[in-house]
């Protein structure tokens, strides 16, 4: 891998569109690969982002998106990628990838960064004991038509649905500013009710600016006589999509609004040629986990890996429970939640997104 030319690419270079269509086309591409992503974390959040790109003569073979997180004291931190689970090299084969990170480790001392923080997921299937207490991405294959998806559920998983409609449920494929303003009212809603804080308003209407320019997105509403009780923003890249954020209100969860949401979600996939449905991040065994896997999706460790100012590798554990911390469980936490759940919507809504800005997950 001597013979790899190395450069680094930033957001206002002409070569994004390049490196968006090379992740469209590679299997193992996500919408939080494309260049939409790192800009929306640059306009809400002013972390600068790049990417590092391998060539052999002129061709492009990889690259690795990197954004530069600021924490209130110390030197920004290269991650890739913050707020969702995958980012990580992207190339043609599993050396240019290793290539990819190790140049990425050797550079972080010149640029100053405290460390490097890479996002994967496990190369290689595990075992149910070796998946115990560890946070994986739940993957579904999709069928080619909505009426193929609805027969391949089990008969308990239609009737879940079809009890969602005859509730008197609807959902509809929003778009627009009117759809970011739905929901970002259940979701921060719904956050407030967790006890986490939520994004900014600003942080929505970033990733809607630079993913709907493209049509990489779709945001799915639920309605209960005419009012959003639920709400899902899915992100594509080429046949692959993924959904980093569904929210219900909790008053309305007895008519099911989430088995409508996610049903609507993919038979809206399947039409739209999507193949590959990613949930999102789940703890093994736990009860998103079992919402998930209900719906046919199987289990992918992530493998998320660090190292130092220097390079120096830490220590690798399993990505187990992760708090809103950042990873952090604290006998605190349980207190911290329930003092935020008793805070004014507003005042959640104003102060969530400043702590938020350093909560990377």
């Amino acid at each position: 891998m001597n013979d790899l030319e190395f450069s680094y690419l930033s957001l206002d270079t002409p070569g994004n569109d390049e490196l968006d269509a090379f992740a469209r086309a590679c299997p193992d591409g996500s919408a939080y690969h494309l260049a939409a992503w790192r800009r929306a974390v640059t306009d809400a959040y002013g972390y600068p982002g790049q990417a590092l790109v391998a060539r052999r003569g002129g061709k492009l073979l990889g690259f690795l998106p990197l954004s530069a997180v600021n924490r209130p004291l110390g030197r920004p931190r290269w991650i890739s990628l913050p707020f969702c689970d995958l980012g990580g090299p992207l190339a043609e084969s599993p050396q240019v990838s290793e290539a990819l990170a190790a140049r990425a480790r050797m550079d972080i001392g010149g640029a100053r960064a405290s460390g490097l923080e890479l996002r994967c997921s496990h190369e290689d299937a595990l075992d149910e004991a070796a998946l115990a207490g560890r946070k994986v991405r739940m993957l579904l294959g999709l069928p080619d038509s909505a009426a193929a998806l609805m027969q391949s559920y089990p008969p308990k998983l239609r009737s879940q649905v079809r009890k969602a409609e005859k509730n008197g449920l609807t959902s509809e494929v929003a778009e627009g500013a009117s759809a970011v303003a739905e929901f970002y009212d259940v979701y921060s809603r719904n956050m407030r009710r967790l006890g986490s804080p939520p994004h900014s308003r600003a942080w929505f209407d970033a990733i809607h600016r630079h993913y709907s320019a493209a049509g990489d997105m779709l945001i799915v509403i639920v309605r209960h006589e005419g009012k959003a009780v639920g709400a899902g923003w899915v992100l594509l890249c080429g046949d692959k999509a993924v959904i980093p954020w569904a929210s219900t209100l909790a008053d309305y969860n007895p008519l099911a609004p989430n088995m409508l949401l996610y049903w609507t979600i993919q038979s809206q996939l399947c039409e739209r040629g999507v193949r590959q449905f990613d949930f999102g991040r789940s703890t093994y065994g736990e009860g998103t986990y079992k919402f998930k896997k209900q719906w046919g999706a199987l289990p992918v460790a992530l493998d998320w890996r660090e190292w130092d100012g220097q390079g120096v590798a830490l220590q690798a554990t399993p990505i187990a429970v992760l708090g809103p911390g950042g990873g952090i469980k604290s006998n605190l936490r349980p207190m911290i939640e329930s003092a935020w759940q008793k805070l004014p919507l507003a005042v959640t809504n104003s102060l969530g997104p400043r702590l938020r800005r350093y909560i990377t997950l």
